[in-house]
């Protein structure tokens, strides 16, 4: 019998008030069933709520030094814990155990540079224009955080939306990936052994539809941060809006890896591998795109070829494997119908159908694919696939390739390889999106540094970094005027200026 998982709310572990449970199985071996988690639904938000409400008034309270050092014993366990982490979120997510890793790191990064954040929440101290008065700014926490987080980064994204939130004062209910309910389940038994207050993080499984939505839309949860595809984010902003809710997306890209003739060829080709087949391409900064200008094409294309026909796809938990499965039938059925498609607008020189074999056929490989003489404004050029695709287009300038990057309704992430200090500079005045990578792939990010795009990427916000300390607080102002007499402001001062 399956273990029967559950719910984190108030404190406690609790099962769903609906009684019901989905299945979480390994994409890569489907025979074999991780556990049942919570299908949740209304009635376990509204108790999430209530408790989250409770663990606010106390939690705001708490000096921000004294949350940010509950934070650093986050990170302990997590360095403690790191391979078991790593290896329960490669197993129901697929990526190989070297990504997991990876991805365990970065919350552990993530939690030590929030810790500090609870000693550095600044505000202004600033002169005021009356005498006797003084002025400032400071940072208050908001209230309860809705956080919707996606399969792809099951330890590192709910991390980057949590703990700042944590550190700014927040109560938080996190509503991770429905094919990746363990991580997080792990990551919040890490955040109860350090002492977190009952009630100051929530856990609630279950689906979109059922959990993420009447989180989005309850009033009494003033703070959304959803990471998804670009369609749900619509609907979430929108909601959003009409409810006036603090809102914070995070969503697709279409992202490129431009390589210059003058480029490091073989540097290059180990980003494009990387970039466009690492995570079995399931990342929002997946190298979706590889434009290569005229001169070198042929020969990238050759040789790019024959790197990826030696990747090893398998269970992510083996030794030697490079590539994983996807996550779900969904997401190999969507790479599949992309197939067809661009079988008619390019040439397929690599891949193009699931990958069978020993240790394959139960789970859902694909082979990494490439396609050559994709055109601009092609479906194939400005769709996400998400998935194991590599896109292939020439071009003969910068200027060409700058263009062809910016026509796409995306703009997370880009990459140019040339030696050339001018275009490197060029490109990142000139490249449409929110994070530009010199002669490294698109992908790569760091935990102190602001991450997010431009266009329908998002909505202007950045996770991680410093920025995203303004997104989880308000900024208050408070006057105190000590000249024992009423003072009106612009009235009194600016009618006896003799300016």
């Amino acid at each position: 019998m399956a273990e029967k998982h559950k719910n984190f709310i108030g404190g406690e572990w609790v099962e769903p008030a609906t009684g019901e449970y989905f299945e979480n199985r390994n994409p890569a071996r489907q025979s074999d069933l991780i556990g049942l988690w919570p299908r949740s639904g209304r009635e376990d938000v509204e108790h999430a709520v209530a408790a989250a409400k409770k663990g606010f008034e106390t939690w705001r309270l708490t000096p921000a030094p004294e949350r940010g050092a509950i934070l650093k014993q986050v990170g302990d366990l997590l360095v403690e814990r790191k391979d078991e982490i790593a290896r329960a979120a490669t197993r129901e997510m697929g990526k190989t155990v070297a990504e997991t890793r990876g991805d365990v790191q970065e919350g552990i990064d993530t939690a030590y540079y929030a810790a500090t954040e609870g000693r550095r929440l600044f505000g202004h101290t600033v002169p005021s224009e009356l005498r006797s008065k003084w002025a400032m700014s400071f940072r208050r926490p908001i209230g309860i955080c809705g956080l919707i987080t996606p399969f792809n980064f099951p330890l590192a994204i709910p991390t980057w939306k949590m703990f700042p939130a944590l550190v700014c004062g927040n109560s938080v209910i996190i509503k991770p990936g429905e094919d990746v309910p363990h991580t997080v389940e792990l990551l919040v038994e890490v955040l109860e052994e350090a002492g977190i207050p009952k009630g100051v993080v929530n856990l609630v499984q279950g689906f979109g539809e059922e959990v993420g939505d009447v989180i989005v839309r309850h009033p009494d949860v003033p703070v959304i941060s959803f990471t998804g595809s670009t369609e749900t984010g619509k609907i979430v902003g929108r909601v959003c809006g009409e409810m006036h809710k603090r809102l914070s997306l995070e969503m697709g890209g279409k992202n490129a890896q431009i390589v210059m003739a003058d480029a490091d060829m073989d540097l290059a080709l180990d980003g494009v591998l990387w970039g466009a087949f690492g995570t079995t391409g399931q990342r929002c900064t997946a190298t979706s795109r590889l434009l290569l200008q005229d001169e070198i094409h042929d020969q990238f294309v050759e040789s790019l070829t024959a790197r990826a026909r030696q990747l090893k796809l398998g269970y992510g938990a083996d030794e030697g494997v490079d590539v994983g499965p996807l996550v779900s039938a969904a997401s190999r059925e969507k790479v599949e119908r992309y197939m067809e498609i661009g079988r008619q607008e390019a040439e397929l020189v690599l891949g193009g159908e699931r990958a069978t074999g020993e240790g394959l056929d139960d789970g859902f490989f694909f082979q990494p694919t490439i396609f050559t003489g994709v055109k601009p404004g092609s479906r194939l050029a400005t769709e996400e696939i998400f998935g194991p695709v590599l896109s292939v287009i020439r071009f003969s300038d910068a200027d060409e390739a700058f263009r062809i990057n910016n026509e796409v309704k995306y703009g997370l992430s880009s990459s140019v390889y040339t030696r050339d200090v001018n275009v490197s500079f060029r490109a990142f005045q000139e490249l449409d999106n929110g994070i530009t990578y010199v002669n490294a792939p698109t992908i790569g990010a760091e935990a102190h540094l602001p991450f997010g795009g431009v266009k329908q990427t998002g909505n202007g916000h950045r996770e991680g970094g410093w920025e995203v300390y303004e997104f989880y607080s308000e900024t208050k102002v408070g006057y105190l005027d000590y000249s024992g007499k009423l003072q009106r402001a612009q009235i009194d001062n600016y009618e006896a200026s003799p300016y």
